[in-house]
């Protein structure tokens, strides 16, 4: 198993967390998201172990911003992580998959990528592109022995990081969330391991929505109406 993060700490820490777990893994570390760094990186994991199987493209983040003061730079930004990336990883990929004509191209996308949120719609417009990139992947290579599939998570708690994992703030969103929680990590992880699986061969071109029906009532007050939230 391969492990790569921009952030080497991060990378390190997962590292020695899977370990522990007696899976043998390795960090390895890229120049970028352009291409040319990205192929660079995929070229490294399957020189190392002879072939590649499985590559997950689990990046997402959006420097927030107005749709009015948005600027090139975070544009930019947000595009290159979410989606452009999606594309270099598979385009490194699949010549190694089609070789052994076995390959899952998996991507977490978002609940954003078909609901709206302030400040977001540039993070909204990359992930429904990368829904499209996994149709349009998954049908390129259906017969080349590759499936192509994503998860679209909704809110899932990262406690200790970030303002909306704040006990507070995880409790005040999950009250308008049907199931009455934010989902965890291993939710969005078990959908993956599935579209990884060979359970999941006749599974290709789609998304898994895990969210806790979130994306379910058509507005905030028909879960104040269903449950009775004040």
């Amino acid at each position: 198993m391969v492990i790569a993060n921009r952030t080497r700490d991060v990378a390190a820490e997962l590292v020695r967390q899977l370990e522990a777990c007696n899976l043998r893994v390795h960090d390895v570390p890229f120049d970028g998201l352009d291409r040319a760094g990205l192929h660079a990186l995929v070229g490294q994991a399957a020189s190392r172990h002879g072939r590649l199987d499985i590559v997950v493209h689990n990046a997402g983040g959006c420097l927030w911003s107005s749709l009015e003061e948005l600027d090139e730079e975070k544009l930019d930004a947000t595009l290159a992580l979410n989606l452009n990336a999606c594309f270099w990883l598979a385009q490194a990929a699949i010549p190694h998959m089609r070789a052994n004509r076995f390959g899952r191209i998996l991507v977490t996308s978002s609940v954003s990528a078909r609901v709206a949120m302030g400040g977001g719609t540039h993070y909204s417009a990359a992930k429904a592109g990368v829904n499209a990139f996994i149709r349009g992947a998954a049908f390129e290579h259906a017969r080349d022995g590759i499936t192509v599939n994503g998860v679209e998570a909704g809110f899932i708690a990262k406690p200790g990081r970030g303002t909306l994992s704040t006990p507070e703030n995880m409790a005040r969103i999950g009250r308008f969330i049907p199931v009455g929680s934010m989902g965890e990590a291993d939710d969005i992880a078990y959908a993956m391991v599935y579209l990884a699986s060979e359970q999941a061969k006749y599974v290709t071109g789609q998304t898994i929505l895990v969210d806790g029906g979130s994306t379910l009532p058509e507005t905030g007050f028909a879960v104040e109406q269903q449950w009775g939230i004040e």
